[in-house]
């Protein structure tokens, strides 16, 4: 039975492993015990170790044959020791064949709402995602080095039931006026578990796929959809200037940045089909 390891066991994972167990023999690395009861619930065997403490993580040498790298580099810095901390432990026993790691699309930085494939040149414009990068780098130099498939999904904005702005749209956080506004991207939390077991299948050796969904909503209007479905007012709308000022610098770095993904090698390579294509087909589920 082959024995993956999985490395953030958020959301995204417990989906994952609802279609994995039986099939395979999960590991999940956690920093705290009372972790381990619902872990094991959804089939996965707790392996304890924090990503931020290198001597912590020994026992996962040669433990799996499959990894998936779900966890977020740190809040501070420029790059990602904690991708650096568990390549190193896996790299002391017999590597992985795989490994797939769930990146972001922010490491385009602002395109001004172009259209975006896998091989556009990348220019983070937050230290968030400067980190993300490095993560990246190190996994595929990592891979290059010890023969092993590399699959980075470059993701967007993640909803679902559960995972929708309505603390935002309770707050009337406003949005920006339709003629000025960004561009932006989302994925299903559904379709992207679907998609990390695609890549698993079907994934080229240090191969980047964009997990995105057909919508070309931009973000006023994806607020309004949101909005609508759950019977609350749309957000207002300003003009850019007015927005940023309105907002945090937080918020403002995701407002600001403006693209369009482009999903055919997804559908192509990996042979996904989208649960819900559009955002629309998607809420409330």
């Amino acid at each position: 039975m082959e024995r993956i390891l999985i490395a953030g066991c958020g959301d995204i994972a417990l989906r994952v492993a609802r279609e994995l167990h039986g099939r395979h023999r999960l590991f999940g690395l956690v920093r705290h015990a009372q972790r381990s009861a619902g872990l094991r619930t959804a089939g996965i065997i707790p392996l304890y170790g924090d990503l931020d403490a290198r001597h912590s993580l020994r026992r996962l040498a040669g433990v799996a044959d499959c990894v998936l790298h779900f966890a977020p580099p740190p809040n501070e810095g420029s790059g990602d020791p904690r991708t650096r901390h568990l390549l190193a432990a896996l790299s002391r026993g017999t590597p992985p064949r795989h490994l797939v790691y769930i990146s972001t699309s922010g490491v385009y930085g602002d395109c001004g709402g172009a259209q975006v494939d896998e091989t556009r040149r990348l220019h983070p414009q937050t230290a968030r995602a400067q980190r993300r990068v490095d993560a990246e780098r190190q996994i595929r130099a990592w891979a290059m080095r010890h023969g092993v498939r590399a699959t980075i999904l470059r993701v967007p904005g993640i909803y679902a039931a559960g995972r929708l702005p309505l603390e935002r749209l309770h707050a009337g956080t406003p949005a920006i006026v339709a003629a000025q506004d960004s561009h932006t991207n989302h994925i299903h939390a559904d379709d992207l578990a679907r998609i990390v077991l695609a890549a698993l299948r079907h994934g080229a050796p240090n191969r980047i796929y964009h997990a995105s969904d057909d919508s070309t909503l931009k973000m006023g209007d994806y607020f309004d959809t949101v909005a609508d479905a759950h019977g609350l007012p749309r957000p207002p709308r300003l003009p850019r200037a007015e927005a940023e000022r309105a907002v945090s610098p937080a918020l403002w770095s995701f407002m600001n940045e403006s693209r369009r993904l482009a999903n055919r090698r997804m559908k192509r390579e990996l042979r996904v089909r989208l649960r819900y294509p559009l955002v629309q087909q998607g809420l409330g589920r």
